[in-house]
């Protein structure tokens, strides 16, 4: 049986389409190998979103050609040559393959010419929701559609992705029945964007019915599309993590409009205000971008005190990238690179210590997270929050005397490790 190693790089969509390639693998007699020099494919599935992520995708996948061995294949899918097939094919002779995010039906084909094998299945062009999951067993990304529709000036997704498709709500509660009866008991919403997928609240509901499924988060949701229907489905539906990721981009009105975005800073400002007020405990996880084109230090000093005046849980930051193919890249007042760095540096060091004076408030208290792995250098246990994502946001390190993964724990807050926690474990309610 031949075998593959992938590499999958970028966001947790790209996670998914990752774990939809290894499930075509699978149906086609490949098997997955554990290291590179192992395989007999090395596969790179990239992110191209912006100039960084385009420059980690290059940069692997020459250190992967460096070290293959004869009769080994390199293959590079995913965003990279969705959208510079053609320049990657001139400038990586190194590659024997590309494909982009919708070609992965393809896979095996090309694999059984290149090995002259026979793929034991074929998928004949059709969109593969089977996976094979890359998460612990406890939590699975759910990704309910692909493509965007928005327009932001400064964003490539669009051109990559395509147009905003949605699955339908009766695949998706199959898809979520069979995750929990693989050990799912957390289930992570997400998409380019989750809000404009119609009837939003009615899929949740159907989700919250499946017996085994603990907990559902909602990642990547537009600020506009956040209604009363949907914080009031948060707030009533016991399943339903309260926490939010709902990336804001700024708060000024000048950098909103000049990014395409829709609505004022004030109207962020409501919102946030509305979800505090309106779920008790409510975690908001957002993004910013500094060096946004015609962003002076007045408007810097906006989005300051919006993290002063409203502090955010967990906040991201990215200095703005200059995508030739946007609109923002012919937008006048375009900031260097030195003050984008410095402001950078700043709002994160800001943010720093917002997350540290709620951290300390919570010395004393018992919190709710679930287990998830263990640290052997500082001898403790590692759980996530119910207030934290996988993978971005806080964690706690905590002493017990057991602990089972992917279960839910009480951990009394005994200290801060800057934007970690530290704790034991407590059977206080």
């Amino acid at each position: 049986m031949k075998t593959a190693y992938i590499v999958s790089l970028g966001c947790d969509k790209n996670r998914v389409d990752t774990e939809h390639m290894l499930y075509v693998l699978h149906k086609g007699g490949y098997g997955v190998a554990q290291t590179a020099d192992k395989s007999d494919v090395i596969i790179v599935n990239t992110c191209a979103f912006i100039e960084s992520a385009r420059a980690e995708a290059i940069d692997t996948i020459l250190g992967l050609a460096r070290e293959k061995h004869a009769g080994q294949k390199l293959v590079v899918t995913g965003c990279l040559p969705q959208k510079y097939r053609d320049e990657l094919i001139e400038g990586l002779p190194e590659v024997d393959a590309f494909f982009g995010v919708r070609e992965y039906d393809k896979l095996c084909g090309t694999l059984d010419t290149m090995f002259n094998a026979q793929c034991t299945t074929r998928n004949d062009g059709q969109e593969c929701f089977g996976r094979i999951r890359t998460t612990p067993e406890h939590y699975a990304y759910l990704r309910i559609a692909d493509g965007c529709d928005n327009k932001c000036t400064f964003c490539t997704v669009p051109s990559i992705r395509g147009p905003y498709r949605s699955r339908s709500s009766d695949s998706l509660v199959a898809e979520a029945a069979k995750l929990a009866e693989q050990g799912v008991r957390e289930l992570i919403i997400i998409a380019q964007d989750v809000t404009r997928y119609e009837d939003l609240c009615d899929l949740l509901d159907r989700l919250s019915q499946i017996g085994d499924i603990d907990y559902i988060r909602l990642m990547y949701c537009y600020p506009d599309a956040v209604d009363n229907r949907l914080i009031e489905t948060i707030r009533d539906n016991p399943k339903i993590v309260k926490y939010i990721d709902m990336p804001m981009q700024h708060v000024s009105n000048k950098i909103l409009r000049a990014m395409g975005r829709k609505g004022s800073g004030d109207d962020l400002r409501k919102l946030v205000d509305k979800l505090y007020a309106g779920i008790p405990g409510m975690a908001i996880r957002t993004t910013f971008m500094v060096g946004f084109p015609g962003e002076t230090e007045t408007e810097f000093n906006e989005l300051k005190e919006f993290l002063i005046s409203h502090k955010f849980r967990h906040a991201g930051f990215f200095a703005y990238s200059c995508e030739e193919d946007t609109p923002s890249h012919k937008l006048p007042g375009h900031v260097d690179e030195e003050t984008k760095a410095a402001r950078l540096a700043e709002i994160a060091a800001l943010q720093a210590t917002i997350v540290e004076e709620q951290n300390r408030r919570l010395i004393g208290t018992a919190v709710s997270a679930i287990y998830e792995d263990i640290d052997y250098e500082r001898n403790s246990f590692i759980a996530r929050p119910l207030f934290s994502a996988p993978e971005v946001d806080s964690l706690i390190y905590f002493t017990a005397p057991f602990a089972d993964v992917g279960k839910t724990v009480k951990i009394e807050i005994t200290g801060v490790d800057g934007y970690d926690l530290v704790g034991e474990i407590t059977n206080k309610d």
